[in-house]
C-alpha cells in the first residue's frame, strides 16, 4: 500500500504550473512552484521539519519539550504540525498586522499564540522577536526555533526545494524569483542552483518599508528604510543570517497595492488560490520584463494559500479602504460594503423616530417606504431646516415633511455621473442589486471613491 506513516511525510514534491493569462506581456515561458500543496499550505513546513530535525540531533530539544518562536504564521503552522506528530508543545508570538485567519489557524491545531505590536524595534521588548527570546529563556525544556538566524532553514532548502525545480525543469530554469523574509527560501535554493548552472538569475522581491535591498545594493543597514508595511511574510527590518548574499543577483520592491492587485489577478487569470507575497513575487517579476527573453524559463515561488488572507487581500471592504481597488461604478461601491440592509423609515412613523434611526446608524438620509414601495426620503439637511422653523414637527408623520424619493440608478453607472443627480437639494441615489434589493450610495460615499 502506498500511504505515508505521518502528515510529515507528505510535505515536498510540490507542483510546477506554467502560468498563461497574468504572464501575457512576458516574453519568456513563467512557471509557478506551488506550495500551498504542503500540508500546511506554505514552503515553510519545509524548514520547519528540518529545524526540529536538527535540533532533536543536537540534543537541543527533549521528549515533550516546548517550541517557541516568532512567526507571521506560516512556519508556526508547519512547528505545530512536527509538534504534533513529535510530541511538543508550542508557543509562538507574532505581530498585529498578520491576518486574523492565521492566529485562528494556529491556535486550532493547538498553540499558544501571543499577538505583539508590529511598528517596534526588533530590539523592543515588546516585539515578537523579543517576547519569543525571553519566553524561551524563562519556560523550561523549551526550544527557540529562531528561523531568521537558524541555518537548517536554508538547508531545508538546499536539500529540497532547488533540487526539485532542478528536475521539474530539466535542468532548463534560468531565472528564480522568490519574495523573500528570512532568506532561507532564496539562499538555500539559489545556491543549489547556481551549483547547477552558475548563469541562472536568483532574483529577491522585497517589499517599500524593508532595508533589505538598501543592504543588498550599499551593504548599508539603513534604518530610515524601515516604516510600516502591510504585505505579510516578506521584508525585513535587519538582515536575518540565513542570507549569504553572493547567491542573489538583484533585489526587487514592490508595493503593498500592486503585491495585493496582483494576488487577486493570479486567483481569479490563473485559478491558483495564492497568498499576498505570490502577488508580491509575479509583480516584481513583471516590472523587470524589459531584461527577459523569449529562451528564458522563469520559475516564481508561490508560498502560501490565499485562505490565510480572505479577510485582507480577498475582502473587497478591506481592499477599498485602503486605496487598493479602483472603485469605477455604483456596483463596486456597494460591493465594498459590509452586506447590511438598507435602513428604512415607515411613511406613517413620527419624525422623532427619523431622527433616532438617523442617529442609530450614523446616517444622513433615509428612504421612506410604505407597504414596502419607496415612495419618498428624509435627509437631516432636510429635517434641520424645518425643524429650525418648528420644533413640533418631530411629532408629525413622516409623510408630511418627506422629500421626493431618491434618484433610481443602474448599478453599472460610473461614479463620475452620479454628479448629475446628487446635489445641495438631493443627498443620494438609490441602486437595485440582481436580487432586487435597494441599497443607497450618498455624497459622502462618492467622495470617499473619488478620493481613493
Amino acid at each position: 500500500m502506498k500511504i505515508c506513516n505521518n502528515i510529515l511525510e507528505t510535505i515536498g514534491n510540490t507542483p510546477m504550473v506554467k502560468l498563461h493569462r497574468v504572464t501575457a506581456s512576458l516574453p519568456c515561458t513563467v512557471l509557478a512552484k506551488v506550495e500551498f500543496f504542503n500540508p500546511g499550505n506554505s514552503i515553510k513546513d519545509r524548514m520547519a521539519v528540518k529545524m526540529v530535525d536538527v535540533a532533536e540531533q543536537n540534543g537541543l530539544l527533549k521528549p515533550g519539550g516546548t517550541l517557541i518562536e516568532g512567526t507571521s504564521g506560516n512556519t508556526g503552522m508547519g512547528l505545530a504540525l512536527t509538534a504534533i506528530v513529535r510530541g511538543y508543545k508550542c508557543i509562538f508570538t507574532t505581530t498585529d498586522k498578520q491576518s486574523k485567519e492565521k492566529v485562528d489557524i494556529l491556535k486550532a491545531v493547538g498553540a499558544e499564540v501571543i499577538v505583539c505590536p508590529t511598528n517596534v524595534e526588533p530590539e523592543d521588548p515588546r516585539s515578537y522577536y523579543s517576547v519569543s527570546k525571553r519566553l524561551a529563556k524563562e519556560i523550561p525544556n523549551s526550544f527557540y526555533v529562531n528561523q531568521y538566524d537558524n541555518l537548517a532553514n536554508r538547508d531545508a532548502h538546499y536539500e529540497q526545494t532547488g533540487p526539485e525545480i532542478w528536475e521539474q525543469t530539466n535542468g532548463k530554469i534560468t531565472h528564480l524569483v522568490v519574495a523573500t523574509g528570512t532568506g532561507g527560501t532564496i539562499t538555500g535554493a539559489g545556491k543549489y542552483l547556481k551549483e547547477k548552472n552558475p548563469d541562472i538569475k536568483v532574483w529577491a522581491i522585497d517589499s517599500y518599508g524593508s532595508l533589505l535591498k538598501k543592504y543588498f545594493d550599499t551593504g548599508v543597514l539603513d534604518m530610515s528604510e524601515v516604516y510600516p508595511y502591510i504585505t505579510e511574510g516578506i521584508g525585513e527590518d535587519f538582515v536575518p543570517q540565513n542570507y549569504d548574499m553572493q547567491y542573489i543577483d538583484r533585489f526587487e520592491k514592490v508595493t503593498d497595492k500592486d503585491a495585493a492587485v496582483m494576488a487577486r489577478r493570479i486567483t481569479k487569470e490563473e485559478g491558483i488560490f495564492v497568498g499576498y507575497s505570490a502577488g508580491s513575487a509575479l509583480q516584481g517579476l513583471l516590472q523587470l520584463k524589459e531584461t527577459l527573453k523569449p529562451t528564458d524559463v522563469v520559475v516564481v515561488i508561490f508560498h502560501d494559500s490565499g485562505s490565510r488572507y480572505v479577510g485582507k487581500v480577498y475582502n473587497d471592504q478591506w481592499m477599498m479602504e485602503r486605496g487598493f481597488l479602483d472603485v469605477k461604478t455604483v456596483k463596486d461601491v456597494i460591493n465594498g460594503r459590509r452586506n447590511q440592509p438598507l435602513v428604512t423609515i415607515g411613511a406613517d412613523e413620527k419624525v422623532s423616530e427619523a431622527i433616532a434611526r438617523m442617529r442609530k446608524f450614523d446616517i444622513e438620509h433615509i428612504p421612506v417606504v410604505q407597504q414596502q414601495e419607496i415612495i419618498g426620503a428624509v435627509s437631516e439637511s432636510g429635517l434641520f431646516s424645518r425643524l429650525i422653523d418648528d420644533v413640533n414637527l418631530k411629532d408629525a408623520l413622516v409623510r408630511q415633511i418627506m422629500q421626493t424619493p431618491f434618484p433610481l440608478v443602474s448599478q453599472d453607472t460610473h461614479i463620475e455621473k452620479l454628479a448629475a443627480y446628487i446635489n445641495r437639494e438631493n443627498g443620494a441615489v438609490l441602486t437595485r442589486d440582481d436580487s432586487g434589493n435597494h441599497h443607497i450610495v450618498t455624497k459622502y460615499d462618492i467622495i470617499q471613491a473619488l478620493g481613493r
